[in-house]
């Protein structure tokens, strides 16, 4: 309970690390694609909407428990919520809390990196492909293309090894010389990618018809259609405000472990949240939409999930200067992705050294082997299917990357507002420059966020009903046989996984506070 951890060597390496945790692919390609199909300009309402009454307070809770974790030696979330559930529950029923809190973090973090590492694969191989001029053919079908490309063993597997081992070399550095240093390059690199973009997107003219300008895209983008705005719309934009703010995870709060007690959580969790929001709504925006709609028009705004890997190229190799665009477009995604597997990443690292004693360089190698023995599912699908359906993948991010999130956000808003209660709010304010106040407290943290996110889980619920996905056979998969073993194997894995997570936080919540627990008082404390 003594042992000395890192701790972050400066504010901007903090703030940059935790704005690259939550700015991720889900920014330039998730967000536009949404925001298109969702209503333009209407979306932003209940986005907006979802950025206050879940991002912010969320937000705000996450980095509380990580630092008031911290101060006990956690970064893993299970051993967070149980000490400060213990504050307003039994010891006993804390430790339960816990338990499930890391069995969800372990879920998220082993499951969701396990096929977001390989779309950064993807990311860096099409950066290379666009670079070397790959599809820039025009007789190539980049529809096609892109099927045979992750159906390629060498291309898929090399270039996802690649950026498993960057990642592990980055974590096996610790957090100042590794993440922190690694954020200071690539966030900056980000934007800077990003603005370039906006400019040639925004000089691109009108070269397919005098009426699909880039403009017209942006106006595509924020005129609102309220005809489409509608409860699927609200949902589409609280599920992206989780995704793109990485709420939900627990990766937020094994960063924040590593503050210094009386570090600034209020204004460092506004930042990363404002950061992120430029990059979205800013960078994001006003990229891939504006391309796909003066070269495809509004139709082309249907590649939705293909945008990036199969239209976007496709334009690339018109446009002047496509190939040199393209490659900063895949290597801002490749940036973008990292900076938030890396976090993923460091959580099982920290948690082989908190559970296990294992050394940082030790645990890097094991969580890379780990990575590799869940990744290779996502991987070996299409090449053995012959398909590019990807069940595997679909399955775990219906429920990994979308609704585990959600009951975690869930459990976590409850434990610090209602269990901790006040005593949240003191934590919280503990060397802020601004303030918390009360009313915000009890307004948004203790009511509003927590009901919001019951109501959010109770039409997500509706709809994955409606869609099919409580089936034993989910109706994606109904007409294609050979993709269900793919789709049973993926719940089985993350049965699995959950299980395993609830046994280990646990089983480690018992051993170091197991005095209290069976006497049913605090006995460990640190203010």
């Amino acid at each position: 309970m003594t042992e000395k951890r890192e701790n972050w060597g400066s504010k901007l390496g903090l703030i940059l690390a935790m704005a690259g945790n939550a700015v991720g692919l889900g920014n330039f390609w998730r967000y536009p694609y949404q925001a298109a199909k969702n209503g333009g300009g209407a979306f932003m309402i209940p986005y907006f909407a979802a950025l206050i009454l879940l991002g912010i307070p969320l937000m705000l809770v996450e980095w509380n428990q990580g630092r008031y974790g911290g101060k006990y030696g956690h970064g893993t979330l299970g051993p967070m919520v149980y000490l400060q559930a213990r504050e307003g529950a039994s010891p006993k029923v804390a430790r339960i809390l816990g338990g499930l809190a890391g069995a969800l973090a372990l879920g998220v973090t082993v499951l969701l990196n396990s096929y977001y590492n390989h779309i950064i694969g993807w990311t860096l191989g099409y950066a290379f492909e666009t670079a070397t001029g790959g599809y820039m053919d025009k007789a190539i079908n980049t529809g096609e293309y892109f099927v045979k490309y992750i159906q390629s063993p060498g291309k898929v597997m090399v270039f996802w090894l690649i950026a498993l081992a960057v990642l592990g070399f980055a974590v096996m550095r610790g957090i100042q010389k590794g993440i922190e240093a690694w954020a200071k390059f690539m966030m900056p690199t980000i934007y800077v990618f990003g603005i370039i973009l906006i400019i040639r997107t925004l000089t691109l003219g009108a070269p397919v018809k005098p009426e699909w300008t880039p403009i017209a895209g942006l106006n595509y983008i924020w005129s609102p259609r309220w005809q489409d705005l509608n409860w699927t719309a609200a949902l589409a934009a609280a599920g992206q405000i989780f995704f793109t703010l990485s709420l939900g995870m627990g990766i937020i709060q094994n960063y924040a472990s590593y503050l210094k007690p009386e570090d600034d959580i209020v204004l460092s969790g506004l930042a990363t949240v404002s950061l992120n929001e430029l990059a979205e709504v800013i960078l994001g925006g006003t990229i891939a939409i504006p391309i796909a709609y003066t070269f495809l028009g509004p139709e082309g705004l249907g590649a939705g999930v293909g945008l990036s890997f199969i239209a976007l190229p496709n334009i690339f190799r018109q446009m002047a200067g496509g190939q040199i665009f393209g490659t900063f477009w895949f290597l801002l995604l490749f940036f973008a992705g990292f900076t938030s597997a890396i976090a993923m990443y460091n959580y099982l690292v920290a948690l082989l050294e908190e559970e296990a004693g294992v050394p940082r360089r030790v645990g890097s190698v094991l969580v890379f082997i780990i990575y590799i023995i869940f990744g290779l599912p996502v991987g070996l699908e299409p090449i053995l299917t012959k398909t590019a359906e990807l069940a595997y993948l679909t399955e775990l991010d219906n429920w990994v990357g979308s609704y585990l999130l959600v009951i975690l956000g869930l459990l976590e808003v409850i434990v610090t507002g209602w269990l901790l209660g006040l005593k949240g709010l003191d934590e919280m304010n503990k060397g802020s420059f601004w303030k918390v106040s009360k009313t915000f407290y009890n307004v948004f943290i203790q009511f509003l966020t927590p009901v919001a996110i019951i109501i959010l889980l109770i039409f997500s619920t509706r709809d994955y009903f409606k869609a099919g996905y409580f089936k034993w056979i989910p109706s994606f998969v109904e007409k294609t046989p050979q993709l269900v073993p793919w789709v049973l194997s993926a719940r089985f894995v993350m049965f699995a996984v959950l299980i395993v997570g609830f046994i280990q936080a646990y089983r480690n919540i018992g051993k170091k506070y197991g005095q209290e627990i069976i006497e049913g008082k605090v006995l460990v404390r640190r203010d």
